[in-house]
């Protein structure tokens, strides 16, 4: 057995892109509900378990070894689910040494386009970002509890190879609403991994907000990706005539630029520091429409 042996719950988009950053010889693993999804895991260096809410004899046994473990799971109405399966198993894990908790910046709600960090007073609106906040309390208290670091990343939205205006553009999904004032933050899947992978070699608990410098209108990014591949932006929409799912309007309600300070401060710097400089990477380097496609960060 490698000297690091992780653990990710909700082994998804993020959860690949942290594994395929990996630089060092950790043992992967990491649980998914459906076993067709496997093969993408192993692909991505993640040795795949199954994980709907109950226990398996095998995640235990993984537990037992592991001495990194990172929560990428979405709370329920019931609470967090590793929490209500595995809290007694993972209080007793032998090995553990760090804990990551992938959360949201939504917890903060709504601050009327103004900035906000780490000490902001989270105010959240959704039920989902309730839920998050409660979560995000339950993981600090366990590791209250055994005496263990337990970083909070409050990710903002998550886009990269198979995530972004450039596929949406290309498939005729596209759009460019209009809300006068409204910004959006977002976060390239390579830094969460980058942050991940510093806040884990540093053994660093806390709040971290990971999110880049340029909180920005939503309409200006499909804009920007439109110029790269010389297309035609499709036309703008008003937000009140615009046709939206009742989560999409949802996050219109929240408007509120989330500064980065405590990852900065904890010594990371961004990989793509705004859309700009990642879009020009992706369409530069043609790694933008393959969601599996190996990371850059990857080192050989």
């Amino acid at each position: 057995m490698s000297e690091k042996q992780i653990l990710i719950f909700g082994a998804g988009y993020s959860g690949k892109a942290f594994a395929r950053a990996s630089t060092d010889a950790a043992t992967i693993l990491g649980t998914t509900r459906a076993a067709e999804k496997f093969e993408a895991l192993r692909q991505a260096g993640i040795q795949p378990l199954l994980f709907d809410g109950a226990l398996t004899l095998e995640i235990s046994d993984a537990l037992e070894k592991t001495t990194h473990l990172v929560i990428s799971v979405a709370p329920e109405e019931a609470g967090d689910p590793v929490l209500n399966a595995a809290r007694q198993a993972i209080a007793k894990m032998p090995a553990l040494e760090w804990i990551a908790y992938l959360s949201t910046v939504g917890v903060y709600g709504d601050h009327g386009g103004g900035w906000v960090d780490e000490t902001a007073e989270c105010r959240p609106l959704s039920k989902r970002s309730m839920l998050r906040v409660a979560a995000e309390q339950d993981w600090l208290k366990l590791g209250r509890d055994i005496g263990r670091p337990v970083a909070i990343l409050r990710l903002s939205g998550i886009y990269g190879p198979g995530r972004n205006a450039l596929v949406n553009l290309e498939n005729g999904t596209a759009r460019r609403l209009v809300k006068p004032g409204q910004v959006f933050n977002r976060i390239h899947c390579d830094d969460i991994a980058g942050a991940l992978w510093h806040l884990l070699k540093d053994i660093s608990g806390g709040i971290f907000n990971v999110t880049d410098d340029l909180p920005a209108p939503p309409q200006d990014v499909v804009t920007y990706a439109a110029g790269l591949m010389g297309a035609t932006p499709p036309p703008e929409i008003p937000f009140e005539t615009a046709q939206l799912s009742p989560m999409a309007r949802s996050f219109y309600g929240e408007n509120k630029r989330v500064a980065n300070t405590a990852i900065k401060a904890a010594g990371y710097r961004f990989r793509f520091p705004d859309y700009r400089s990642a879009f020009d990477h992706m369409w530069v380097s043609g790694n933008w429409r393959d969601g599996e496609a190996r990371s850059p960060m990857k080192r050989s």
